[in-house]
């Protein structure tokens, strides 16, 4: 493993927060384990070198590397079960009755590899598909990494991955590929999810306000003041009593939020 001095570990986090907000300064050592094989693998022979040339090229490619060998993309369909349950039986009742126009603004903030919004869509489909009239329940999903984007949009997850789905939502969202234990989306599933790429450092000036903002164990990188700058943006980016749901392992900072809050990880705006 390559010894990263100190010098070149306050360049790379300082780089690292101030463009994408995730605050590694406690993760010497995960950065010098996971970035290793990495900076050789590029011909560089020290951290220094690579470094200057992540600062100075600003390569997107070698950026996304960076990021997604730092950064943990474990996810899996229905996870913190309880959230979606809540969107089932309270949030989607609520957003039936108030939205006259039959169109819904949801975001998956942070959307990884596509469980969360395809649960999401899976759920809009259950509920809305019977109802009289035509619902827009398309999902925006957004992330920063363009290679889980990519493994999103082709949707195929293995069992581990779906085990939690009601066996006919597997049925009925889930085709067979040619790989045995793999499962992949059907296209009505895809066209109903909206992939984009996002860094959430960046002003949100999407087309229309949002009901609902899922950004659940995305912030867990990132300092009280970074946090509590995005949370204000998700606000802002809000209609009147829009939904906020946060990973269980995450909190927002009671004495400055707007958000009003209902429920572990989950808050409403008023």
């Amino acid at each position: 493993m390559l010894e990263l001095k100190d010098q070149d570990f306050k360049r790379l986090i300082t780089f690292i927060q101030s463009r994408y907000g995730i605050n590694l300064s406690q993760k010497r050592q995960l950065i010098m384990g996971r970035l290793s094989n990495v900076v050789l693998s590029m011909g560089y022979s020290t951290f220094s070198e690579y470094i200057d040339n992540i600062l100075t090229q600003k390569n997107p490619q070698d950026i996304e590397v960076m990021l997604n060998k730092l950064t943990t993309n474990y996810t899996f369909f229905m996870r913190e079960s309880e959230h979606f349950d809540y969107f089932q039986k309270t949030v989607l009742p609520y957003l039936e009755k108030k939205k006259t126009n039959k169109v819904l603004s949801i975001w998956s903030a942070g959307c990884s590899t596509g469980q969360e919004p395809y649960t999401l869509s899976m759920i809009l489909k259950e509920y809305f598909d019977s109802k009289p009239g035509s619902w827009d329940t398309r999902v925006l999903a957004t992330d920063i990494s363009q290679n889980v984007l990519r493994s999103a949009m082709e949707g195929i997850y293995d069992e581990e991955s779906t085990r939690d789905l009601p066996p006919d939502w597997k049925r009925k969202y889930f085709k067979a590929t040619k790989e045995p234990g793999l499962l992949q989306v059907t296209d009505a599933l895809k066209k109903n999810v909206i992939f984009r790429t996002f860094n959430l450092m960046d002003p949100i000036r999407f087309r229309l306000k949002f009901d609902v903002i899922f950004c659940r164990n995305v912030m867990i990188y990132f300092d009280q003041e970074t946090k509590d700058a995005l949370v204000q943006r998700f606000f802002d980016a809000s209609v009147p009593g829009a939904y906020l749901f946060i990973g269980h392992s995450e909190s927002l900072n009671k004495a400055t939020t707007p958000y009003t809050y209902l429920m572990p990880a989950a808050y409403r705006k008023q």
